[in-house]
């Protein structure tokens, strides 16, 4: 029992010492955690001192810069400020001074003004004085003058008149008369002067019209792939275009033949476009052919509307500017038709202003005056083209002295305003210049045209073309309209009235060319 005791006590003294050692190890352990702490503190707490002390050294540091900036700002708005001020008290004591130099120099103007008006009043009263004086001796020498010639003072100056006025009249008329004759002798030597000074101011090119187009190519391999096999794309060509094609001998070149210039322009840019592109052959110059044509109509107004730009004119209607960039293509006795309308525009521009005219209603009439000569449809060829010029002005609205002017320049109209006959010198001007026009070529390009016309007015004919100068007439009919048999009878027929309307040298060979196609669609 006693060894149990003593066992127990044992342990329990054990468990007590050990709890003690315990305590006394937590309690060393807590104080080295809360010595490490404070230590960590203390660092912590010096390096944030430190930091705090280093920013607030910068923030120190910038607000000085901000503060010394705005400073100098400061100082420069009030220098600026001060120098304003400066200026405009130099400016106002200059102004003082120049309103006190100006003050004086008013005074002494108005004492001298106030000396001269009373120098003034004294010598107006020693005229008035003298005045009456001469009044009173007039009275009494015309009393002694009635005395001495027993005729009234009235009487006198209505003799005296009537003397004068017979003579006056004499001397007027020799006057007037004289006038007339040196006007005679100077009115010719004037206009012509003024002519001459016009045409010296315009110089322009002069440029005749040819039928024919030379298409520069690569090489000779190019010639056989334009002809095609057995010839087939340059009938192509000639069909869709109506231009004969002379491919020769001539190295490096292709001849264009046709009396229109439209269609020699459209067979040129179509020849340049394949041959660019590289395929040739029947169907794709068809294409090229109606794309080149669209294209040629949209040319036609980019010249029209850059002619008129050039020249200055202003509201003209788009029918008016088609018309214009049409003359492109036209020519008038070998004389390109745009070339010479611009020409006797500037021509009445410069006329008008010498004649003190309006400039720009001329160059407007000196414009058009020709625009009957690219006409629509062939009714209209009936009409003489100043007729027909005039009526189209009337139609899209321009002036009377302009449609005058269009409609009496070849005298078809009278003449009712100035700038009319103005505009006939200057045509008359313009086509008379040396090389300017030939006679030759505007009638033989007639006579292709009527010998197209004369074809065209058969039934079932869809174009025709006259080429190789006029010696063949091809003409293309419908298909569906004109079989074989009547195509030989057509050809027939076409050369017969050939034979009896028209006169001509040689032979004309009527070709009567009938294409049937048939096309569908796979889809």
């Amino acid at each position: 029992m006693d060894s149990i005791i003593l066992i127990a006590g044992g342990v329990l003294l054990g468990i007590i010492i050990g709890y003690v050692i315990a305590k006394v190890l937590e309690k060393n352990n807590a104080s080295k955690l809360i010595k490490n702490a404070k230590k960590s503190a203390i660092s912590i707490l010096k390096e944030a001192n430190a930091e705090g002390e280093s920013i607030k050294k910068d923030k120190i540091l910038q607000a000085k810069e901000k503060f010394i900036e705005l400073k100098s700002e400061h100082e420069k708005v009030i220098l600026s400020r001060d120098k304003k001020m400066a200026d405009a008290e130099k400016r106002t004591r200059d102004k003082e001074s120049q309103i006190s130099s100006e003050i004086a120099k008013t005074k002494k103007l108005n004492d001298a003004i106030e000396s001269k008006i009373k120098d003034y009043d004294y010598r107006l009263d020693i005229v008035e004085k003298k005045q009456e004086e001469v009044d009173r001796l007039h009275r009494s020498q015309v009393e002694q003058l009635e005395v001495i010639s027993s005729l009234s003072a009235e009487d006198a100056k209505i003799q005296l008149m009537e003397s004068l006025r017979g003579q006056a009249k004499n001397d007027a008329m020799s006057y007037i008369q004289s006038t007339i004759e040196e006007a005679k002798l100077t009115a010719q030597q004037e206009a012509k002067k003024i002519i001459i000074n016009t045409i010296q101011r315009i110089g322009t090119e002069e440029a005749v019209d040819n039928c024919v187009s030379v298409f520069n190519i690569e090489s000779d391999d190019v010639k056989g792939r334009i002809i095609g096999r057995e010839g087939r794309n340059i009938r192509a060509i000639e069909a869709a275009t109506g231009v004969e094609i002379i491919v020769d001998d001539t190295p490096e070149a292709i001849i264009l033949s046709c009396f229109d210039s439209v269609r020699r322009e459209i067979a040129r840019l179509s020849l340049h476009k394949l041959v660019t592109d590289g395929r040739i052959h029947p169907a794709r110059i068809e294409e090229i052919v109606q794309k080149t044509k669209k294209q040629i109509d949209q040319e036609i107004i980019e010249v029209g509307k850059r002619t008129v730009i050039d020249l200055g004119i202003h509201n003209l209607h788009p029918e008016l500017i088609k018309m214009v960039g049409r003359m492109k293509y036209r020519s008038s006795y070998g004389q390109n038709l745009l070339q010479h309308s611009r020409e006797v525009a500037k021509l009445c521009g410069v006329m008008a202003a010498e004649l003190g005219l309006n400039p720009k209603l001329a160059k407007r009439a000196g414009l058009l005056h020709d625009i009957g000569k690219v006409p629509d449809a062939e009714t209209d060829m009936e009409t003489p083209h100043a007729i027909l010029g005039m009526q189209w002005a009337e139609k899209y609205g321009e002036k009377d002295e302009v449609c005058n002017a269009i409609g009496a320049h070849h005298d078809e109209v009278e003449m009712k305003f100035l700038i009319s006959p103005i505009i006939q010198v200057c045509d008359a001007i313009s086509g008379a210049r040396p090389g300017a026009r030939r006679q030759v070529l505007d009638s033989y390009i007639q006579r292709l045209k009527d010998l197209e016309d004369i074809a065209i007015g058969f039934q079932g004919v869809k174009k025709a073309y006259a080429i190789q100068a006029g010696r063949e007439l091809r003409v293309i009919v419908e298909s569906d309209k004109v079989d074989d048999q009547k195509a030989a009878d057509l050809s027939f027929s076409i050369s017969q009235k050939v034979q009896t309307d028209m006169t001509y040298p040689g032979q004309v060979k009527v070709t009567v060319i009938r294409e049937t196609r048939a096309v569908n669609i796979a889809k």
